[in-house]
């Protein structure tokens, strides 16, 4: 299979990922510190991932990383792998979870400014028109639910800050793998947050969780393992900003968990916030391909001609 296409079909999984864990982690971290909750998440997922990569064999390239490239895994654990975590939850705790994923779905706006600036992704006819419906889509979607409260606030600075830590990592993929590059961002990222914690004296609270806080941790470490082994894995292989694009169909999936749990009807504004959602990220991901195929055949034709 084509390495662009196993990197779109990696990240269509993460998509629905983190459609339901989204809609999971607002139940989740309801009863917990959301500090210790997130904690003891990255901190499992860390494990998980290291294991991970002793299994495939990439030890060696853990050993064979130079002093920049552990210098930017640690920065990508700092501002991917820890502030933004400590906000978002900290957010959810106080927002829904269709408006903390909309939220987060505006991502690909950030990233694309980032990857303008600093990775000369250009922005192709397919990519705006697709970001064009995307941001139809998440208005509809949010118009009812999105405030300005101190909770959205707080889920948008972490979404601002994984755009950029998304950036980073793309430029940092381009020598190391996917997994790697998903380890250091939660090892790393696990270490701000315990230092964190002792700062605040609430790691004692790890050791003295509930049963059912347990469980919470273990299912919710599932869905982040997962989230983060397909995301960068597909990202090494497509651009950032066709990855931040097709993360935006998690939103409709999170919107609809919410409303089969609760019960409720799903609006003419929101059905239309789907619909161009999904619209948007066809654009983006084969519009944009047809696109770049139909001018390049134009462009031999013209010169085939002269």
């Amino acid at each position: 299979m084509h390495l662009s296409r196993t990197g779109l079909l990696l990240v269509f999984f993460t998509a629905i990922i983190s459609g339901f864990s989204i809609f999971i982690n607002s139940f989740g971290v309801k009863g917990f510190d959301s500090s210790v909750f997130t904690f003891s998440k990255n901190v499992v997922v860390a494990l998980l991932l290291f294991s991970i990569v002793i299994l495939l064999k990439q030890f060696n390239e853990l050993r064979q990383l130079n002093k920049k490239q552990w210098l930017q895994l640690i920065g990508i654990g700092f501002i991917g792998g820890s502030i933004p975590f400590l906000l978002y939850f900290k957010g959810l705790q106080m927002a829904t979870g269709a408006a903390a994923g909309f939220i987060h779905k505006t991502m690909f706006v950030y990233v694309a400014v980032f990857a303008l600036l600093f990775l000369k992704e250009k922005m192709t006819k397919g990519l705006f028109v697709g970001a064009l419906f995307l941001l139809i889509g998440n208005y509809f979607m949010i118009r009812h639910d999105f405030n300005l409260s101190f909770g959205n606030f707080l889920i948008l600075i972490a979404t601002v800050l994984w755009a950029a830590e998304n950036t980073l990592a793309k430029y940092v993929l381009k020598e190391v793998s996917g997994t790697v590059v998903a380890f250091g961002r939660m090892f790393f990222g696990s270490l701000f947050i315990l230092v964190f914690l002792l700062f605040t004296g609430k790691a004692p609270i790890i050791f003295f969780m509930s049963y059912n806080q347990y469980l919470w941790i273990a299912l919710t470490s599932i869905f982040l393992l997962l989230y983060v082994f397909t995301y960068y894995n597909g990202l090494k292989h497509i651009k950032v900003t066709t990855a931040a694009c097709i993360l935006a169909l998690g939103a409709p999936i999170t919107t609809l968990l919410s409303f089969i749990f609760s019960g409720a009807q799903i609006s003419l504004h929101e059905g239309l916030g789907m619909l161009f959602i999904a619209a948007g990220v066809i654009f983006v991901v084969w519009l944009s391909q047809l696109i770049s195929l139909i001018t390049n055949v134009f462009t031999v034709k013209q010169h085939e001609r002269n």
